[in-house]
């Protein structure tokens, strides 16, 4: 019991944002006679949110670097759906020339503003702002005001299109591709989660106990096992659930095993420290502002291929999304503390929430009240156990 004492309350962050996501999930089950873990509907969920997660991964890291934020990525997103749809539909380019046009522009966003926030040092808030204002008032200048449509099937299929069930010969009334992945995915965590474990005992590191380490294995094991028999059961593995997952292990290996990631956690903590230490942190938030403006361009495309539609009012509160996700999920206020997994629980809660009240039939409104709510307990939270521990 105290090991379990303990692993809580070094990880009350993570742990106590997990348990919210379980809680509400069994919640909206129960609220919605089950229609919220339909099969059909936990893919939807992953459709829907998919932007919301490509988003949060980038604002993570700007959080990170001392409580900054991009309130751009709205527009940018709008903009890059702008770009592609007047080179696919208009100009009947090739979508796969188009797609890296659109990153490669994304780029070019993200050095803009990440020279004036990093190098001549203006609140990162005002920047983004002004870039929130410049690339709305582009995107509608470029599409004219009109919406533009249809986009190619190989496009659509970017955020609609699922992997082939390599096994549907056998003629199995599940999906077997997803089902081996759970178990492929499982086999490789149980094999990790050990090496670990046996890395810490090495060095003399505390490890839990043996008991507790399986009971912890057994949830996840089921959780990943259960997850991938609901996407077996509608239609297998979404092709950009396969590209959040890409971004989500990269990403979690930048920032938690590699020696730039470390250097925006201790920018973050302690910028003057930082740079004392031999920290270029003006590269550090240059660079971290680039990424972001790229996951946008990514966001971006993965909307309009959802949407099928370039539109002028695309990305509308996208910004706002992602960043409620990564205060949810964990990351501090005041920059330093963060993980993308957080992140991506925070998306996911939020994801939750907007569906099940969507099910319940709650209106807009109620739902903005709520979600507003739910922001200013995160961040409360991270500012009453911050002073709590300062006390």
């Amino acid at each position: 019991m105290e090991s379990i004492k303990n692993i809580f309350k070094n990880n009350i962050r993570q742990y106590a944002m997990l348990i919210a996501l379980v809680v509400i999930m069994i919640f909206f089950q129960i609220a919605t006679d089950g229609i919220l873990l339909v099969p059909m509907n936990v893919t939807n969920l992953i459709l829907q949110n998919s932007y919301v997660l490509i988003l949060a991964i980038g604002m993570t890291l700007c959080i990170l670097t001392g409580g900054n934020i991009d309130l751009s990525v709205g527009s940018v997103c709008a903009f890059i759906g702008a770009v592609v749809g007047s080179l696919i539909i208009e100009k009947g380019m090739n979508v796969t020339t188009v797609i890296i046009l659109a990153l490669l522009i994304g780029a070019v966003i993200g050095i803009w503003q990440g020279f004036w926030i990093a190098y001549v040092r203006i609140p990162a808030f005002i920047v983004t702002l002004a870039g929130m204002l410049l690339f709305r008032g582009l995107t509608i200048k470029m599409l004219k005001g009109l919406t533009l449509s249809p986009f190619p099937e190989s496009f659509q299929n970017i955020s609609s299109g699922f992997v082939p069930d390599f096994f549907k010969n056998f003629g199995a009334k599940l999906n077997l591709t997803a089902l081996l992945a759970g178990i492929i995915i499982s086999v490789i965590y149980v094999v990790m989660e050990f090496k670990k474990r046996i890395e810490k005992q090495k060095y003399g590191f505390e490890v839990s106990s043996m008991a507790l380490f399986i009971a912890q294995l057994a949830l996840v094991l089921g959780a990943i096992n259960l997850f991938t028999y609901w996407l077996a059961a509608h239609k297998g593995i979404p092709i950009v659930l396969v590209l959040i997952g890409i971004l989500i292990l990269a990403y979690s290996f930048f920032t938690m095993k590699t020696v730039p990631g470390r250097y925006i956690y201790a920018m973050g903590g302690n910028e003057k420290a930082a740079k004392l230490s031999g920290i270029k942190t003006n590269k550090v938030l240059f660079l971290t502002y680039v990424n972001m403006s790229v996951l946008a361009a990514v966001a971006g495309i993965v909307s309009t291929a959802r949407f099928n539609a370039a539109s002028p009012q695309n990305g509308q509160n996208f910004e706002l999304d992602a960043i409620a996700a990564c205060f949810i999920g964990g990351a501090s206020a005041y920059g330093g503390v963060g993980t993308v997994v957080g992140a991506i629980i925070g998306a996911l809660f939020m994801g939750v929430l907007n569906n099940g009240m969507s099910i319940l039939g709650v209106g807009s409104d109620m739902q903005m009240a709520i979600k507003g709510l739910v922001l200013l307990m995160a961040v409360a939270f991270d500012v009453l156990s911050k002073n709590k521990a300062k006390a």
